[in-house]
């Protein structure tokens, strides 16, 4: 199992008194002592280790949607549907299938649910609000995020008798000044003004994992040979008047923020001349945008993975939260 080393400082500090600054600084120190041998991941395994502190409290049976981790097998959670997400098809040298999403919370957290091939067409059975019990289900880490993953010997229950699930909100309106690396999933609202070119790079298309090439053609883990499709990122700076930040845009926020379907994205690959009009309508524009926030170890600063941008928030819907807040 893969936790992540926010994860991990999070639960060291839940069950100590230590402070985050002290313990970063312990885990330097393990770092400087096993110099070479250890990535910064380990050093803080190690530590709490030390610290008599146990990472993972719970790794089978039916977990809460916050102790889910990647590299899980046999999966069990139960949480109440917060987003349903469109079926996209896909192809690929084994042939064609389908694939589906949706997201789940619980009072723990919420992560996203991922249907393939026959579990696809359940989406259309799905409604915020519903409950939701995944059995057998498998994790993998996409952009940086944990993944449930169902196939042909997973079960989703829906609306299982005698589920009782609350869900804690799903994100929180913050000003870019008050974002912390804690944040898994802040909105902001913010306008645009700077955008860089997009970037392509293959993806397999049954998982949707980056794929390498291997002599004349493409590997993917998991699916070995494959004719790859192109996926896409584009990097944004937004601002809010309170500070700016970064924003990571990878392919279905892409296509969200700039209005374009995926074929006319793709086209950009090949003239990037004719992006430079997309980034001339972009800048100035208002958006509001859902994410997880990181921190860009190369240039020491925050950064925003996009979850959900709305290119065009509602004028409306803003002057009612600001009346609500006053």
């Amino acid at each position: 199992m893969h936790i992540p080393y926010d994860r991990i400082l999070e639960t060291i500090t839940e069950k100590t008194a230590m402070e985050r600054e002290q313990l970063e600084q312990r885990i330097e120190a393990k770092l400087k002592q096993l110099s070479g041998l250890i990535s910064r991941e380990g050093a803080a395994h190690i530590v709490a280790n030390e610290l008599g502190v146990k990472l993972v409290d719970q790794v089978s049976g039916k977990l809460k949607i916050g102790n889910i981790l990647g590299g899980m097998r046999d999966v069990e959670t139960e949480g109440k549907v917060l987003r349903v997400f469109e079926t996209r098809t896909f192809q690929s040298e084994r042939g064609g299938g389908q694939v589906a999403s949706f997201v789940i919370g619980d009072e723990s957290g919420s992560v996203r649910v991922v249907l393939w091939n026959d579990q696809a067409v359940r989406i259309k059975e799905l409604a915020p609000g519903m409950a939701a019990r995944i059995v057998g289900g498998y994790t993998r880490d996409r952009n940086e995020q944990v993944e449930v993953h169902l196939n042909d010997r997973s079960k989703l229950i829906i609306n299982p008798e005698g589920a009782q699930v609350d869900a804690r909100p799903l994100y929180e309106r913050k000003k870019i000044r008050d974002l912390t690396e804690h944040d898994q999933q802040a909105e902001i609202l913010a306008t645009i003004y700077q955008v860089y070119e997009p970037r392509f790079f293959e993806t397999c298309p049954q998982c949707g994992r980056r794929v390498r090439q291997q002599d004349a053609g493409f590997q993917c883990e998991t699916h070995g040979a494959v004719q790859p499709e192109y996926s896409y990122v584009i990097n944004l700076f937004l601002d809010d008047g309170s500070g700016t930040m970064r924003l990571v845009c990878f392919r279905e926020q892409a296509l969200r923020i700039l209005g374009k379907a995926h074929e006319e994205f793709l086209s950009y690959r090949t003239a990037p001349e004719s992006f430079d009009q997309v980034k001339n309508d972009l800048v100035g524009q208002i958006v509001k945008v859902v994410g997880r926030i990181t921190r860009n170890e190369l240039f020491d600063r925050l950064e925003m993975v996009a979850q959900l941008v709305y290119p065009n928030p509602d004028p409306k819907e803003e002057l009612e939260r600001l009346e609500r807040m006053q």
